[in-house]
Protein backbone atom coordinates (compact mmCIF):
# COMPACT_ATOMS: atom_id res chain seq x y z
CA UNK A 1 0.00 0.00 0.00
CA UNK A 2 2.41 2.86 0.69
CA UNK A 3 4.27 2.61 -2.21
CA UNK A 4 1.35 3.62 -4.21
CA UNK A 5 1.18 7.32 -5.74
CA UNK A 6 0.88 10.03 -3.06
CA UNK A 7 -2.44 11.38 -2.93
CA UNK A 8 -1.23 14.91 -2.33
CA UNK A 9 -0.13 17.34 -4.74
CA UNK A 10 3.30 17.32 -6.07
CA UNK A 11 5.78 19.61 -3.48
CA UNK A 12 8.33 22.38 -4.91
CA UNK A 13 11.67 22.24 -3.09
CA UNK A 14 10.68 24.77 -0.66
CA UNK A 15 7.93 22.32 0.67
CA UNK A 16 10.36 19.61 0.92
CA UNK A 17 13.28 21.61 3.14
CA UNK A 18 9.75 22.67 5.67
CA UNK A 19 8.68 18.54 6.04
CA UNK A 20 12.61 18.12 6.66
CA UNK A 21 12.65 20.40 9.49
CA UNK A 22 9.47 19.55 10.56
CA UNK A 23 10.95 16.35 11.24
CA UNK A 24 14.38 17.35 12.50
CA UNK A 25 12.27 19.15 14.99
CA UNK A 26 9.95 16.40 15.66
CA UNK A 27 13.12 14.22 16.55
CA UNK A 28 15.01 16.69 18.23
CA UNK A 29 11.79 17.14 20.84
CA UNK A 30 10.74 13.35 21.09
CA UNK A 31 14.00 11.44 20.54
CA UNK A 32 13.30 8.83 22.53
CA UNK A 33 9.50 7.43 21.96
CA UNK A 34 7.66 4.15 21.73
CA UNK A 35 4.42 2.41 22.37
CA UNK A 36 2.55 3.32 24.93
CA UNK A 37 0.20 0.43 25.17
CA UNK A 38 1.88 -2.17 28.19
CA UNK A 39 1.90 -5.54 26.74
CA UNK A 40 5.14 -8.50 27.01
CA UNK A 41 4.02 -10.19 23.70
CA UNK A 42 2.17 -10.03 20.05
CA UNK A 43 -0.77 -11.34 20.83
CA UNK A 44 -1.03 -8.85 24.04
CA UNK A 45 -0.09 -6.06 21.94
CA UNK A 46 -2.73 -7.33 19.43
CA UNK A 47 -5.71 -7.46 22.39
CA UNK A 48 -4.48 -4.38 23.75
CA UNK A 49 -5.03 -2.23 20.52
CA UNK A 50 -8.06 -3.10 19.64
CA UNK A 51 -9.09 -2.43 23.00
CA UNK A 52 -7.92 0.93 22.64
CA UNK A 53 -10.53 2.10 20.17
CA UNK A 54 -12.58 5.63 20.90
CA UNK A 55 -10.37 4.54 24.12
CA UNK A 56 -6.75 6.30 25.73
CA UNK A 57 -4.05 4.29 26.34
CA UNK A 58 -4.04 4.91 30.12
CA UNK A 59 -7.35 3.76 30.48
CA UNK A 60 -6.53 0.63 28.29
CA UNK A 61 -3.25 0.22 30.32
CA UNK A 62 -5.60 0.12 33.63
CA UNK A 63 -7.42 -3.05 32.03
CA UNK A 64 -4.88 -5.24 30.47
CA UNK A 65 -3.04 -6.13 34.00
CA UNK A 66 -6.27 -7.79 35.09
CA UNK A 67 -7.19 -9.09 31.60
CA UNK A 68 -3.80 -10.56 30.84
CA UNK A 69 -3.71 -12.01 34.34
CA UNK A 70 -6.83 -14.02 33.78
CA UNK A 71 -6.83 -14.75 30.07
CA UNK A 72 -3.06 -15.28 28.81
CA UNK A 73 -4.11 -17.21 25.82
CA UNK A 74 -6.66 -17.33 23.01
CA UNK A 75 -8.02 -20.48 24.66
CA UNK A 76 -8.82 -18.30 28.02
CA UNK A 77 -10.98 -15.89 25.91
CA UNK A 78 -12.64 -19.02 23.88
CA UNK A 79 -13.50 -20.54 27.23
CA UNK A 80 -14.20 -17.26 29.09
CA UNK A 81 -17.00 -16.82 26.17
CA UNK A 82 -18.23 -12.93 25.20
CA UNK A 83 -20.18 -12.72 28.09
CA UNK A 84 -17.32 -13.11 30.23
CA UNK A 85 -15.00 -10.81 28.73
CA UNK A 86 -17.32 -8.07 28.04
CA UNK A 87 -17.36 -7.71 31.72
CA UNK A 88 -13.52 -7.74 31.77
CA UNK A 89 -13.33 -5.06 29.29
CA UNK A 90 -16.49 -2.84 30.19
CA UNK A 91 -14.47 0.36 31.20
CA UNK A 92 -12.28 0.75 27.68
CA UNK A 93 -15.95 1.21 26.04
CA UNK A 94 -18.31 0.02 22.85
CA UNK A 95 -17.28 -3.44 25.13
CA UNK A 96 -19.86 -5.43 22.95
CA UNK A 97 -17.89 -5.31 19.81
CA UNK A 98 -14.68 -5.26 21.21
CA UNK A 99 -15.59 -9.05 23.02
CA UNK A 100 -17.14 -10.29 19.79
CA UNK A 101 -13.93 -9.06 17.71
CA UNK A 102 -11.61 -10.70 20.80
CA UNK A 103 -13.65 -14.00 20.79
CA UNK A 104 -13.46 -13.83 17.24
CA UNK A 105 -9.64 -13.36 16.71
CA UNK A 106 -8.78 -15.89 19.09
CA UNK A 107 -10.89 -18.11 17.56
CA UNK A 108 -9.00 -17.71 14.01
CA UNK A 109 -5.74 -17.54 15.47
CA UNK A 110 -6.40 -21.07 17.18
CA UNK A 111 -7.59 -22.32 13.94
CA UNK A 112 -5.34 -21.05 11.01
CA UNK A 113 -2.18 -19.62 12.91
CA UNK A 114 -1.99 -22.29 15.94
CA UNK A 115 -2.63 -19.37 18.50
CA UNK A 116 0.09 -17.32 17.13
CA UNK A 117 -0.29 -14.16 16.13
CA UNK A 118 0.86 -14.38 12.16
CA UNK A 119 3.77 -11.20 11.28
CA UNK A 120 2.39 -10.38 7.69
CA UNK A 121 -0.08 -7.25 7.48
CA UNK A 122 -2.19 -9.36 4.63
CA UNK A 123 -2.48 -11.90 7.42
CA UNK A 124 -3.19 -9.23 9.84
CA UNK A 125 -5.75 -7.02 8.10
CA UNK A 126 -7.95 -10.48 7.40
CA UNK A 127 -8.58 -11.24 11.16
CA UNK A 128 -11.78 -10.10 12.81
CA UNK A 129 -11.25 -6.26 14.20
CA UNK A 130 -7.91 -5.77 12.97
CA UNK A 131 -7.31 -2.85 10.26
CA UNK A 132 -3.98 -1.63 8.72
CA UNK A 133 -3.59 0.78 11.90
CA UNK A 134 -3.73 -2.16 14.22
CA UNK A 135 -1.87 -4.59 12.07
CA UNK A 136 1.10 -1.76 11.90
CA UNK A 137 1.19 -1.32 15.41
CA UNK A 138 1.72 -4.98 16.07
CA UNK A 139 4.28 -5.29 13.26
CA UNK A 140 6.38 -2.05 14.10
CA UNK A 141 6.20 -2.68 17.85
CA UNK A 142 6.05 -6.53 18.67
CA UNK A 143 8.10 -7.62 15.40
CA UNK A 144 10.22 -5.33 14.60
CA UNK A 145 8.75 -5.13 11.24
CA UNK A 146 8.27 -1.77 9.47
CA UNK A 147 5.15 -2.11 6.49
CA UNK A 148 3.58 1.62 7.24
CA UNK A 149 2.80 4.83 9.12
CA UNK A 150 0.28 3.86 11.92
CA UNK A 151 -2.34 6.66 11.27
CA UNK A 152 -4.29 7.10 14.65
CA UNK A 153 -6.61 10.50 15.34
CA UNK A 154 -3.49 11.95 17.01
CA UNK A 155 -1.57 11.44 13.46
CA UNK A 156 -4.56 11.95 11.04
CA UNK A 157 -5.30 15.48 12.87
CA UNK A 158 -1.67 16.78 13.07
CA UNK A 159 -0.43 15.92 10.07
CA UNK A 160 -3.63 18.03 8.38
CA UNK A 161 -2.49 20.44 10.59
CA UNK A 162 1.11 20.49 9.59
CA UNK A 163 -0.15 20.72 5.97
CA UNK A 164 1.16 17.25 5.91
CA UNK A 165 -1.59 15.91 4.07
CA UNK A 166 -4.98 17.08 3.11
CA UNK A 167 -6.91 13.12 3.05
CA UNK A 168 -8.87 12.05 5.89
CA UNK A 169 -8.82 8.31 5.28
CA UNK A 170 -6.10 7.09 6.76
CA UNK A 171 -4.59 4.47 4.31
CA UNK A 172 -4.26 8.43 1.97
CA UNK A 173 -2.70 10.24 4.74
CA UNK A 174 -0.40 7.10 5.34
CA UNK A 175 -0.10 7.08 1.89
CA UNK A 176 1.05 10.87 1.85
CA UNK A 177 3.41 10.49 4.87
CA UNK A 178 5.05 7.18 3.70
CA UNK A 179 5.98 9.69 0.52
CA UNK A 180 8.64 12.00 2.58
CA UNK A 181 9.15 10.25 5.76
CA UNK A 182 12.24 7.82 5.51
CA UNK A 183 10.87 4.44 6.01
CA UNK A 184 13.35 3.92 9.03
CA UNK A 185 11.55 6.50 10.67
CA UNK A 186 8.06 5.56 9.91
CA UNK A 187 7.35 3.54 13.32
CA UNK A 188 8.68 6.30 15.56
CA UNK A 189 7.44 8.64 13.31
CA UNK A 190 4.07 7.89 14.43
CA UNK A 191 4.60 7.74 18.00
CA UNK A 192 6.54 11.28 17.95
CA UNK A 193 3.11 12.71 16.63
CA UNK A 194 0.93 10.77 19.01
CA UNK A 195 2.98 12.16 21.71
CA UNK A 196 2.87 15.80 20.26
CA UNK A 197 -0.30 15.18 20.25
CA UNK A 198 -0.80 14.44 24.05
CA UNK A 199 1.29 17.30 24.95
CA UNK A 200 1.68 20.47 22.69
CA UNK A 201 -0.60 20.06 19.96
CA UNK A 202 -4.59 19.08 21.93
CA UNK A 203 -7.17 19.03 19.51
CA UNK A 204 -9.19 21.58 21.86
CA UNK A 205 -6.48 23.94 23.24
CA UNK A 206 -3.64 23.46 21.45
CA UNK A 207 -0.37 25.14 23.00
CA UNK A 208 1.37 26.61 20.27
CA UNK A 209 3.17 28.98 21.77
CA UNK A 210 4.98 26.08 23.22
CA UNK A 211 5.26 24.19 19.87
CA UNK A 212 9.09 23.78 18.39
CA UNK A 213 7.08 23.14 15.23
CA UNK A 214 5.01 26.97 15.00
CA UNK A 215 7.31 27.75 12.65
CA UNK A 216 6.55 25.47 10.30
CA UNK A 217 3.16 25.20 11.00
CA UNK A 218 0.30 26.90 8.61
CA UNK A 219 -2.13 26.22 11.74
CA UNK A 220 -0.01 27.87 14.61
CA UNK A 221 -2.22 30.16 16.34
CA UNK A 222 -5.08 29.70 14.63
Amino acid sequence: MPARPSSSPSVNSDELRRRKRILKKLNAAYPQVGCTLDHFNPFQLLIATILSAQCTDKRVNEVTPGLFKRFKTPDDFLRAGIPEIEDAIRSTGFYHNKAKNIYALCKRLKEDFHSEVPCTIDELVNLPGVGRKTANVVLGNAFGIVEGIVVDTHVGRISRKLGLTEATDPEKVERDLVSFVPKKEWVDFSHRLITHGRQICRARRPLCGQCPLASDCPSAEK
